[in-house]
């Protein structure tokens, strides 16, 4: 296979990559969203400062992957959002909700702060939702029907509940004290209702598509897919063991329980690339018929060379200057 021909496969991993580390990244401040409290002014004040510094700038690699996919698979995309125009409609309006929220919260009279923290919150669940729903109608190849939006549903509150979960030990890692105590405990309750949300979409997935189950089920291969359900349930397991015994003495290893859940979105985004590889709508359109031309593929190679080391060299950077504990999050 020459580089031409394999920039279709390249570009379908470059959008994997960019999905993934958007729902591990703008899924925790999603989930911290989620997970904002109604009661208490101080734990909400907190949670928003712990994603002050990178809640915005974590959508860009949903821009980055929407763009790959309107660029390099042009007919895909035509479909997709055909397919899911009310979704999407849905999504943009939770993360508008969320960005004004964001700054009108901190600018607003004190008796209107907690308004748009509702705000926030409500904005945060219809995103995490619309996407979830959005994923969903994607397995099951934009068939509907009320099995597959009734499967979508199960898969909006899924999505929600992991962005709960991965929001929840984000805060884990952040915070001290009280808050850090509320949010392990808010995050293993989030971890149960993800860990039910997961074994449903594992038992239904191949049960509603065939094709799906014969990938999974197949001998000899089946053993070595085996591990990516049993190091996922040992991940899960593992985290809830830890968040019960927060806080440990000097905030040991507070950093796992968000690197199990990053690794569990890879799992499980793992798993859904193996389903339906290498189709890009899951048994209706292939990678490779729905790509640009290869002179188009390879013109637009040059640009993300450059443009994604750029993103993730500044993602990294931000991370690095804002590592540690949160402090107060301050506007002058």
């Amino acid at each position: 296979m020459s580089f031409e021909q394999a920039l279709p496969y390249i570009f379908l991993l470059l959008m994997g990559v960019s999905v993934l580390v958007y729902a591990t990244l703008d899924g925790f401040d999603l989930g911290v969203g989620v997970l904002l409290p109604g009661d208490n002014v101080e734990y909400r004040n907190k949670m928003i400062a712990s994603i002050g510094p990178f809640w915005d700038a974590n959508e860009t690699w949903l821009v980055l992957a929407v763009g790959i996919l309107l660029i390099a698979f042009p007919q895909a995309h035509s479909i997709i959002l055909k397919e899911l125009y009310l979704p999407a409609l849905f999504l943009l309006i939770g993360l508008i909700l969320r960005g004004v929220a964001f700054d009108f919260r901190a600018k607003a009279v004190t008796g209107l702060q907690r308004l748009w923290d509702k705000v926030f919150k409500a904005g945060s669940i219809l995103a995490s939702a619309s996407q979830g729903f959005m994923l969903g109608m994607y397995v099951m190849g934009f068939d509907y029907h009320w099995l597959s939006v009734s499967f979508a549903c199960l898969s909006a509150i899924c999505v929600t509940s992991a962005y709960a979960y991965i929001g929840g030990a984000w805060l884990v890692l952040k915070t001290e004290g009280d808050l850090q105590i509320s949010a392990a405990q808010k995050t293993r309750i989030a971890g149960w209702i993800t860990a039910l949300g997961i074994i449903a979409i594992c038992v239904a997935n191949p049960l509603i598509n065939s094709d799906v189950a014969a990938r999974w089920f197949n001998l000899p291969e089946a053993f070595l897919l085996m591990l990516i359900p049993l190091v996922s349930a040992a991940l899960m397991i593992g985290t809830d063991i830890y968040l019960k015994h927060v806080p440990l003495k000097n905030d040991l290893a507070c950093w796992v329980p968000f690197a199990s859940v990053a690794t569990l979105f890879f799992l499980c985004l793992l798993g859904l690339a193996f389903s339906f590889y290498p189709f890009i709508i899951p048994n209706k359109l292939l990678a490779v018929e729905a790509a640009s031309s290869p002179k188009s593929l390879l013109f637009i190679f040059y640009g993300v060379a450059i443009v994604m080391p750029f993103i993730l060299l500044y993602t990294l950077f931000s991370y690095r200057v804002f590592k540690g504990k949160t402090t107060a999050l301050e506007y002058y």
